[in-house]
C-alpha cells in the first residue's frame, strides 16, 4: 500500500484523465477491436495468438481471483482514495489484474508480431502504462498487476511457436486444450463449494465469464475447422477497403451481441447457457459469416489498381 499512497501523492487532474483513458485498453472492448482488426485485415494467425493469449490468459486470472479471494486496496484499507469513477469498473477481487493481463497480452502480442518498429514502441509503452494506470487510479497493487503481466507475457512466449510456426495439427492441439480449460473453468465455478462470505458480485462475475467463454470456444472451434476446409478467407485488401470491412464487421458483430441477448435470454428462461449461445454466434458471425465477404473489398482494390 506503501507505492500506492504515493501514487496517490502524485495525482494530478490532466494526468489523472489520461490514465483513465490509457486503462481502458485493458478492458474486454479494446481486446475484442484490436484482435478483430488483426484477424480481418492484418493476419489470421497473428489473430488467433492474440486471441489466444487472451483467452487463456483470462481464464487463469478469473480462477485466481475466485481462489485466492483477495480484497481491493480501498477494502484493505479504507482510507485509501480511487481516481474518479475507476472503481466502477474495478468490481469483484483485486488479485491477478484482469486489465493488466488482457493489456499486456493484447498490446504485446501485436508488438511480438508487427515489423513496424513504431507500432512496436507506442504498443510496449502502452503494454507498460496499462498495469501502471491501474495502480495510479488505485485499483490494484503492485502484487496484483506483476503477476497479471506475468500470466501475458508467458503466454506470448510459449504460444508463438505453437500458433505461428506451428500447423493445423498444432492449432488443433490448442484449442482443443482451451476448450477443456472452458469447461474446466465453469465446472469449477458452478461446483466448487465456496466459503459464505465470498463476493457475491465476484461470483456472478466469474460465471458470467465461465459460460462466455465456453461460447467462445465452441465458436472457435467450428471456425477454424470452416476456415480450414472450405473458406481460406484473405485478409488482404486496399487500405480504404479495409477500414470499410473493419468498420461494417463491428457493426455486424454488435448487432449479433446485443440484438440477441433478449430473445436468447427468453429462449433458455433467463439461464447464463444462453449467454453461451450469444458468443458461439458472436464468434460464428465474427469468423465464418463476415469473412464471405472479404473477396468483395479485396477486389475494391483491384479495381483502382
Amino acid at each position: 500500500m506503501g507505492f500506492l499512497y504515493f501514487l496517490q501523492s502524485i495525482r494530478f487532474p490532466i494526468l489523472d484523465e489520461i490514465m483513465l483513458l490509457i486503462t481502458r485498453l485493458g478492458e474486454e472492448t479494446a481486446f475484442l477491436v484490436l484482435a478483430l482488426v488483426i484477424f480481418w485485415c492484418v493476419d489470421k494467425k497473428q489473430g488467433y495468438y492474440i486471441m489466444s493469449v487472451g483467452f487463456i490468459g483470462t481464464v487463469a486470472s478469473q480462477f485466481m481471483k475466485l481462489l485466492c479471494r483477495i480484497p481491493r486496496p480501498w477494502v484493505l484499507d479504507e482510507n485509501f482514495t480511487v481516481v474518479g469513477n475507476a472503481k466502477e469498473a474495478a468490481t469483484g477481487y483485486s488479485f491477478p489484474s484482469g486489465h493488466s493481463q488482457s493489456g499486456v497480452g493484447t498490446l504485446g502480442g501485436i508488438a511480438a508480431t508487427t515489423r513496424n518498429r513504431w507500432i512496436k514502441g507506442v504498443c510496449i509503452a502502452l503494454a507498460v502504462l496499462v498495469p501502471f494506470s491501474r495502480m495510479y487510479l488505485g485499483v490494484h497493487t503492485p502484487a496484483d498487476v506483476l503477476v497479471g503481466s506475468a500470466i501475458a507475457l508467458v503466454l506470448l512466449f510459449a504460444l508463438r511457436p505453437v500458433i505461428l510456426e506451428g500447423g493445423h495439427k498444432a492449432m488443433w492441439i490448442l484449442i482443443g486444450g482451451m476448450l477443456a480449460m472452458a469447461v474446466g473453468y465453469l465446472a469449477f465455478v458452478e461446483l466448487y463449494p465456496f466459503p459464505a462470505d465470498i463476493d457475491t458480485h465476484n461470483l456472478e462475475s466469474g460465471l458470467k465469464n465461465a459460460y462466455t467463454l465456453l461460447g467462445c470456444l465452441l465458436g472457435v472451434c467450428v471456425v477454424y475447422w470452416a476456415d480450414s476446409k472450405w473458406l481460406n478467407f484473405q485478409t488482404d485488401a486496399i487500405w480504404w477497403a479495409q477500414i470499410l470491412k473493419a468498420l461494417l464487421g463491428f457493426a455486424a458483430v454488435l448487432v449479433i451481441k446485443e440484438g440477441l441477448r433478449a430473445p436468447l435470454d427468453w429462449l433458455f428462461a433467463g439461464h447464463l447457457a444462453g449467454r453461451s449461445a450469444r458468443y458461439f454466434l458472436v464468434v460464428v458471425v465474427a469468423g465464418i459469416v463476415w469473412p464471405l465477404s472479404f473477396r468483395w473489398f479485396a477486389s475494391l482494390g483491384r479495381k483502382e489498381t
